[in-house]
């Protein structure tokens, strides 16, 4: 139990506020998000690999006009590949939209579970997770999301996120309208 500020009343939630978005209540939200989400993450993919596409070619231009010394760079493509993603992720998430491009492309929002917008961190260690989890768990992470009513990913669930269909406007809690 704790003792509220809202007037003094004793809660018995642990000043936990409750979801913000509702599958029962609100089901437009929810509808259509994983096929949106794969769709959005082949976009997605292709955003992150035509820069790393362009760096391979040029330090194979490079390369050639060093004479073979600028392939000494290729050893960075990888790292640097990893880093972009990140950066692309968290920077993305972290933004206005709270959404990668892929995801503003098919109208899906990412939001904590209490209805926040995303952050910078939110959105690396997003990606970091769903990179890990498909790695290892690759079909469990895309069953959990055929049986909860949010159609939340493992990910999802373990970082405490939901994505939402953005193109439905709806009025949702004072929480999910706080700007950062």
């Amino acid at each position: 139990m704790s003792y509220g500020s809202d007037g003094g009343a004793w809660r018995n939630d642990g000043g936990v506020p409750p979801h913000a978005f509702d599958p029962l209540m609100q089901p437009e939200l929810f509808r259509g998000v994983l096929t949106r989400r794969v769709f959005a993450f082949l976009i997605d993919l292709f955003v992150l690999s035509v820069p790393v596409i362009l760096a391979v070619i040029f330090i194979a231009v490079f390369g050639l006009v060093t004479l073979g010394l600028g392939w000494a760079l290729f050893w960075l493509v990888s790292p640097a590949s990893i880093v972009w993603a990140i950066v692309y992720y968290g920077a993305s998430i972290g933004g206005q939209h709270s959404a990668t491009i892929g995801m503003r492309m098919m109208d899906l929002e990412l939001r904590t579970w209490y209805g926040a917008r995303g952050y910078f961190v939110l959105g690396a260690t997003h990606a970091v997770l769903f990179w890990v989890t498909i790695s290892f768990l690759s079909p469990l992470v895309l069953l959990v999301g055929l049986v909860n009513g949010r159609r939340r990913l493992l990910h999802d669930i373990i970082l405490g996120t939901v994505v939402i269909n953005s193109s439905v406007r709806t009025q949702v809690s004072p929480a999910a309208r706080a700007s950062y």
